[in-house]
């Protein structure tokens, strides 16, 4: 479906990940009610979209189409290494382990070319608004 909610035109529109793939395996988690928050770097961020609490964004499939809304909850910005095992756990990728999250989203940031030690990252937690 292409036609975005009137509600929704002045939101921010973006996928989860880095790839087409990513994208879509991201957003299944999301629709099936795991995954309930993201973590990106600080720099990226930054760079483009800083999450703020209640805000709407919506959230696009792997080849762009809007495919729900999501409202953020909770923000918080941390070194890498301080993310609780309790976050990793609500972004329901993997096993759901802190050390899947954290190979993961270390290899993830140094695709982004945002990786160091101790970097800041962007925790974000949300909750689904509606599916298109």
């Amino acid at each position: 479906m292409n036609d975005l909610p009137a509600a929704y035109a002045a939101a921010p529109r973006w996928p989860f990940g880095d790839s087409p793939e990513l994208a879509d395996e991201l957003l299944a988690l999301v629709l099936a009610g795991g995954k309930r928050a993201t973590c990106s770097s600080l720099a990226s961020c930054e760079a483009d979209i800083m999450p703020t609490v209640g805000e709407v964004s919506v959230i696009l499939d792997g080849a762009g189409v809007p495919r729900c809304a999501i409202r953020t909850t909770e923000v918080e910005i941390m070194p890498f290494e301080q993310v609780s095992e309790d976050f990793a756990r609500a972004e329901g990728e993997g096993d759901l382990s802190y050390e899947w999250w954290h190979h993961a989203h270390e290899a993830y940031f140094r695709r982004e070319g945002t990786w160091a030690p101790g970097m800041k990252v962007v925790c974000e937690r949300f909750e689904l608004v509606e599916e298109f």
